[in-house]
């Protein structure tokens, strides 16, 4: 399996004029910083790593080391305010809640640094990276799949371009499964030169 990235990490966004970026996670230096995000109360809920600090490095560790996904920080003009997981819906859970096609990829956030929370960034930083998942041009299909009690996020992934399919069961969740298309996404950003 190919392992998975973005192709590109920076993006303007015009909607908000600042600089979207997306750099790895580096295990040493975003620890704290992550463990810290996950203990937040509008995280905890959602991500259910509300977990000792051995049990999270564990955690991490291990993701870091999947092929099929790939871990970002996502930064406004150079600061670290959000958390991204990228990967193959191939070789994820996933892959058994519908008919997945090998190029699809998915994504989750959360947004870590409470001063970034309630100002509009979700829906440009998602829709950067969707962007930048799109720039392979085998994937036809976004995927997320948050949980179905997060009606904020499911309501931003539906701005920006994800549509409801069905409600399906995942370990620790029932998630609402949410599918977003190549060329829905280009026709509904490619006049607003938000990107």
């Amino acid at each position: 399996m190919v392992k998975h990235k973005l192709p590109r990490q920076t993006i303007w966004d015009r909607s908000i004029e600042k600089e979207i970026s997306f750099r790895p996670v580096q295990l040493e230096a975003d620890f704290e910083m992550l463990y810290q995000w996950h203990q937040e109360p509008h995280v905890v809920p959602y991500w259910n790593l509300n977990i000792s600090r051995e049990e999270y490095l564990k955690h991490l560790t291990q993701f870091l080391q999947d092929p099929h996904h790939s871990l970002h920080i996502g930064l406004i003009d150079g600061v670290p305010m959000s958390y991204w997981e990228t990967y193959w819906v191939k070789g994820d859970i996933l892959e058994n809640s519908y008919e997945y096609h090998p190029a699809d990829q998915g994504v989750h956030l959360l947004i870590g640094d409470t001063d970034y929370l309630g100002k509009g960034y979700a829906l440009p930083l998602l829709r950067a990276i969707t962007h930048l998942l799109f720039e392979n041009a085998e994937t036809e299909k976004v995927v997320a799949e948050p949980n179905f009690l997060n009606k904020k996020m499911i309501h931003v992934f539906g701005k920006c371009g994800f549509q409801f399919q069905k409600k399906i069961p995942l370990p620790g969740k029932e998630a609402a499964l949410l599918f977003c298309d190549r060329n829905e996404f280009k026709q509904r950003w490619q006049n607003t030169h938000a990107i």
